[in-house]
């Protein structure tokens, strides 16, 4: 006897166009102090994201819980995951609000080290937001690359990939608040934010266009599908959702020993979990329902109350939610060990029993596979996208392999060594020239 379904909703993901990124990546002279300073960003620029993929993984969205619902399993993307994958550490402190000032031209020119003139002359309004074209920036940046101003043309780099990589909001333009989001410092609640926001608003809405850090969200799921050469290689030719649908609890790929000193950001001030706020408004998640990502074990079904919902649509805030979310933010509260036991990333049967309960009472939305599929497309397989950071890793092969980073390179210490030879020719001349009074002084009767 068939089970019955939920009826499939049409997603789409925006995915902006980074080729002229790509390009600028060779202005990049030193990418492990790149990393450092700003996180994994370039690898985000490489991402080939599969977006059949992530348009049926929206189809398990859960919106009761704000998690995705599998037949056998449950998975859910957190701070720290996200945290790890950026490699941008989460601050206990407010992270973006949308409160905050819109910065003026003066103050945007000096976080951009471009002249304020230029900066009053491009910022322009679109779809009621002010920003700045891309095609500016981009031309900024370039000239900041080849003059080998190294600070300044990271700044306009890495606020394009703000703009238009991980907070896409308009075509080739980067928004006021991927400017503010760029200067608050604490990235990752923002970009976890709007993840969920989107995904449940378009969710409400019966499909739709999700707005998100998109390269983000796929390194994200990719990290807990199977590892394994038959899984990745797919020869059946079979579909995402019956891939999906045949996978169990013991098939997924669900903690890394990366986290293992990580502690969790279990709630946050008067909610009983963790009030997220995005760019276009805000949404609570449940970090409960993740400890085993985080390979702390869950023993029983977790009690409504920790799970209860809320969300606001930016503008259409009656229940003053907003104030309420920053304000959690000044206490945030984390557990490890000492509070969740020991690591052995275990689910007893109540707790299993629950996913499962939840899984039949919202339905699926694709038929569970029969033994031998009947319906194939076409070849879908996943790319090793080194998901989790190989330690040997030097990053990207991206810069490494291109031949204008080398020639770059080779100028700057060709312009260093230039540098340094002037300034010791100075230096000669001023201790001779301080000497030269001393000695004619000696020789005068």
């Amino acid at each position: 006897m068939e089970r019955p379904k939920r009826h499939t909703k049409k997603y789409s993901f925006i995915q902006p166009d980074v080729k002229e990124l790509r390009n600028l990546t060779s202005y990049v002279l030193d990418p492990l102090g790149f990393k450092a300073r700003y996180g994994k960003l370039l690898p985000l620029l490489t991402t080939q994201v599969d977006e059949g993929l992530m348009s049926t993984l929206a189809q398990f969205y859960d919106p009761l819980y704000h998690y995705f619902s599998f037949p056998d399993f449950q998975l859910l993307p957190t701070l720290e995951e996200y945290a790890h994958l950026v490699g941008i550490p989460i601050l206990d402190q407010v992270s973006f609000s949308g409160l905050e000032s819109i910065p003026t031209s003066r103050e945007i020119a000096d976080l951009l080290h471009i002249d304020e003139s230029l900066i009053e002359a491009h910022m322009t309004t679109k779809g009621g937001i002010q920003g700045l074209p891309s095609d500016f920036l981009i031309a900024q940046a370039t000239v900041y690359g080849k003059a080998m101003s190294e600070e300044a043309f990271e700044a306009i780099f890495v606020l394009l990939i703000y703009g238009l990589v991980l907070f896409p909001n308009i075509d080739k333009f980067v928004d006021v608040n991927a400017i503010r989001i760029f200067s608050v410092l604490n990235l990752v609640p923002t970009l976890l934010g709007d993840a969920y926001f989107s995904l449940h608003l378009r969710n409400a809405k019966g499909g739709g266009a999700i707005v998100c850090g998109l390269p983000l969200l796929y390194k994200w799921f990719i990290s807990h599908l199977p590892q394994t050469v038959a899984f990745k290689e797919n020869k059946g030719c079979l579909r995402w959702s019956t891939r999906l649908m045949s996978l169990t609890n013991d098939d997924i790929s669900l903690y890394d020993r990366v986290y293992d000193t990580v502690q969790i950001i279990d709630y946050c001030g008067e909610f009983p979990n963790v009030p997220l706020l995005g760019t276009c408004g805000g949404i609570s998640y449940n970090p409960i329902l993740a400890r085993r990502q985080l390979g702390f074990p869950l023993k029983d079904k977790p009690h409504n109350i920790l799970l209860e919902g809320v969300l606001f649509q930016e503008g259409k805030d009656p229940q003053g939610l907003k104030a309420r979310m920053v304000r959690a933010w000044r206490k945030v509260h984390k557990k490890g060990r000492n509070e969740l036991g020991p690591k052995n990333c275990i689910a007893l049967e109540p707790y299993t029993s629950w996913v499962r309960q939840r899984a039949s009472e919202y339905l699926m939305p694709y038929d569970y596979p029969r033994p031998t599929p009947l319906v194939v497309a076409g070849p879908s397989t996943l790319p090793n996208q080194d998901v989790i950071d190989d330690p040997n890793d030097t990053w990207t092969s991206l810069l490494p392999q291109s031949s204008k980073f080398w020639k770059r390179k080779y100028d700057r210490l060709t312009k260093e060594k230039a540098d340094m030879e002037a300034a010791y020719e100075r230096e000669i001349k001023k201790l001779c020239a301080s000497r030269l009074p001393a000695s004619r002084a000696s020789r005068d009767p």
